[in-house]
């Protein structure tokens, strides 16, 4: 008989500070002293469950799992990139993350494993949202404005959780429309269904959520201030949708907003992008939107810079450097600030091998840990409008976002003659180039159909770097996918053994 197991929200030990009985990635209500009127009632207890969420972000352990691979978004984004082409890991160091590159992990279903530390990740922080959307509207001391800011921040995020969830646990949308999606649970949603569980909603209906949530978000924060880079404004919303119809295939929609959502925003300059702060700092006047993670607050030794970056005597430092491939260095031409964000093949130091990356690095030494969490910056947006240009036949208007993006990292560049089927290639190069290492190239992989395609030799995937052992996989190949966690199986009385991925 199917009971509901019970694990206690991250959010309420972020807001709360005790330790109470376990509870299910759904349950509303906590179990301790606190209780959700408290919490959920007025504008400060429903401001901090939001911001609890932004926090649960970049947050270590969150599921039970205490693995140094579990801090939260950023994660996911290392996971993404190493089930990708371009990232190689350089030996097999303290082995973090090495089964996600070959692909050994992506099958294991059991607590505390990738699927199920993205599973309850993604889950919580729709639950969270889910309060805030229910409860917004009817607190007492907050104005109109107020309660819209609040509400279209948690709409932003669940559509965000959404947008990751279905495209973690399905292959892409186009096409597999029908096919099983994850289960869906909004405001709305009954306490019996909350405690037995849902279905896996299709595909389709998910995409359908994760629209009608961005669309109320839109119009909710049109006219709100972001008052934080970590929380979601009416651009990264914006950016949000401009992605989400990317997959969908709907070119006109992502042109449309992937241009909406990059107004105000300038790109960094050569000297901009080489700085140690580029990537690690929300004061990048590129970013749109990303964690603020003060040094108090910092995961250490579990974080994405001690993975990333040799400086901070992390994992990074200890063999588990992640570098990019040669096949990719070489198709960065000399002149471009891009190549210089990864070292030369002439390298021969063994802490900062060839090819190693220097892209995520921490603004300082001093307090090495103190470095924010990228999430979107404008540049995708650019790329994102080009590539939906391209496909809609529209080459001079998508040549010309293209030369204004790669020209602020390479003054010599021009896209001129490129038409067709030559200017589509170059931009996927170009959105390969500039967003590596930012947790695009599972997604990719699969939107495009490529399937995985690993090059090999020297500087390339193998020896004498770690070995991964896969080097190509079909498009659609079942292992793209992360298994249903176990104990949902278990415990969703909507679910049984055939709902789980093949």
């Amino acid at each position: 008989m199917k009971r509901t197991i019970k694990y206690i929200s991250p959010l309420l030990l972020m807001l709360m500070a005790v330790v109470g009985c376990k509870k299910s990635y759904l349950e509303t209500v906590p179990s301790n002293g606190v209780t959700k009127e408290a919490l959920f009632t007025t504008f400060s207890g429903i401001s901090s469950a939001l911001q609890g969420i932004y926090k649960e972000q970049f947050a270590y352990g969150t599921g039970g799992s205490t693995g140094h691979d579990n801090f939260g978004q950023k994660a996911l984004d290392i996971t993404a990139d190493l089930m990708g082409n371009d990232m190689v890991v350089h030996s097999a160091g303290y082995s973090w993350f090495n089964r996600d590159y070959n692909y050994s992990e992506q099958g294991v279903a059991t607590s505390g494993r990738r699927s199920d530390i993205a599973w309850f990740f993604y889950y919580d922080m729709i639950k969270q949202a889910n309060n805030i959307i229910k409860n917004v509207d009817a607190v007492a001391n907050a104005t109109k404005e107020q309660k819209e800011d609040v509400k279209g921040q948690a709409l932003g995020l669940r559509a965000y959780a959404y947008y990751n969830l279905v495209n973690w646990f399905q292959q892409t949308y186009k096409g597999n429309e029908s096919k099983p999606g994850v289960p869906i649970y909004n405001e709305l949603s009954t306490e019996t269904e909350l405690q037995s569980g849902k279905p896996r909603a299709k595909v389709q209906e998910v995409y359908n959520q994760i629209i009608s949530d961005l669309t109320l978000a839109e119009t909710l924060l049109t006219g709100k201030a972001q008052a934080l880079k970590s929380n979601v404004d009416i651009h990264v919303v914006q950016g949000l949708r401009a992605r989400t119809a990317l997959i969908m295939e709907d070119w006109a929609t992502a042109a449309t907003y992937a241009n909406k959502a990059r107004q105000g925003y300038t790109l960094m300059d050569a000297t901009e992008y080489a700085a140690l702060s580029a990537f690690s700092s929300v004061k990048s006047k590129e970013w749109m939107w990303g964690s603020i993670i003060p040094a108090d607050q910092a995961t250490i030794y579990a974080s994405f810079f001690s993975h990333m970056d040799i400086r901070t005597g992390g994992y990074a430092a200890l063999g588990g450097q992640k570098k990019i491939t040669k096949a990719l260095y070489d198709q960065i031409p000399v002149g471009d600030v891009r190549k210089t964000v990864f070292r030369t093949p002439a390298s021969t130091s063994t802490s900062n091998p060839p090819y190693n990356q220097l892209k995520f690095q921490v603004p300082s030494t001093t307090n090495k840990w103190e470095a924010d969490y990228l999430y979107m910056r404008a540049s995708e947006l650019y790329l994102i409008e080009a590539e939906a240009l391209a496909r809609q036949g529209q080459d001079a208007q998508a040549q010309m976002v293209l030369e204004t993006l790669v020209k602020a990292r390479n003054p010599a560049y021009s896209a001129a003659g490129l038409v067709g089927t030559d200017l589509l290639n170059e931009i996927l190069l170009q959105r390969r180039i500039e967003l590596w290492g930012e947790g695009f190239s599972l997604f990719d992989i699969k939107r495009l159909k490529t399937g995985l395609n690993r090059p090999t030799g020297t500087g390339n995937h193998g020896a004498p770097s770690y070995d991964p052992g896969v080097y190509t996989m079909p498009d659609a190949d079942p292992r793209f996918l992360l298994r249903i966690p176990q104990r949902e199986l278990d415990n969703n009385l909507s679910m049984t053994p055939a709902d789980q991925n093949p």
